[in-house]
């Protein structure tokens, strides 16, 4: 299902979205009709309009046009992308009309079983901003999936481990949980955790994986999912940290969309 601003959408009014793909947008898993975080999803979409667009977002419109679309009952995920139809490549430095697009998909079932992932040095533009210009993850998660990965964990060129293509990765040692300080885009879901259970923050390279007991990844659509893999490297694909993590995800009450 989609909607833009409110009404089905019109094919001509996705013009921009495909051919400019300037914006951004935050997606949410929506159960029973409550959102894990959803005060850091409406706090992203703020933020990231006015760096993207120089302008303010409606935050209730925001939320009474993702309710209309919004499963009461089960699960689903709610995706709301913010652009501006009129901007187009020769003009985009025009003043924004942010424009609310809605769209909706099934939430699979969780969790998922532990991933592979290939270690790739990328660095996305804005890490901080959740855009939609989505190129350069895809194309190392293309990457890694063909060659018998799951996903690409992103890297400097000093190997400093930043995230993955749309996820956080974090770190078990001594039931001890450790994010990586880097440039990232720190997800509601690793906010969210690191509200609940204590961590660290430090720099983390592909050379100090093997000093891990485990690794994990995280975002809305995969809660805390076991990274079974890094590269060459095999990790386990459980941990009693993972467990309590997950469990303490699953614990979140949520807010009433």
């Amino acid at each position: 299902m989609a909607e833009l601003n409110g009404t089905p959408i019109a094919l001509d009014s996705l013009q921009a979205l495909a051919l400019t793909n300037y914006g951004h947008f935050t997606s949410m898993r929506v159960e029973h009709g409550r959102v894990r975080g959803l005060a850091l999803h409406m706090a992203r979409l703020a933020r990231d309009c006015q760096a993207v667009f120089d302008t303010e977002l409606d935050l209730d419109r925001v939320r009474e046009l993702a309710r209309r679309l919004s499963p009461t009952d089960g699960a689903g995920v709610v995706r709301v992308t913010i652009f501006d139809p009129a901007l187009d490549l020769g003009h985009v430095g025009s003043d924004a009309q942010p424009h609310v697009l809605v769209t909706t998909r099934p939430a699979g079932p969780l969790p998922l079983p532990p991933m592979r992932v290939q270690s790739a040095v990328y660095t996305r533009d804005m890490p901080s901003v959740k855009s939609v210009g989505l190129f350069g993850s895809l194309r190392h998660r293309r990457t890694a999936q063909r060659a018998g990965f799951d996903d690409a964990l992103f890297v400097d060129t000093e190997s400093v481990i930043s995230e993955g293509g749309t996820w956080n990765v974090g770190f078990v040692k001594d039931g001890e949980v450790t994010w990586p300080d880097a440039d990232c885009l720190v997800g509601t879901t690793m906010e969210l955790l690191r509200e609940a259970h204590p961590s660290t923050t430090r720099t983390v390279r592909l050379a100090d994986v093997a000093g891990f007991d485990a690794a994990f990844a995280t975002n809305i659509g995969i809660g805390v999912r076991a990274i079974g893999a890094i590269d060459e490297h095999t990790l386990p694909s459980s941990h009693p940290v993972i467990e309590q993590l997950r469990k303490e995800y699953d614990e979140l009450p949520g807010d009433l969309l």
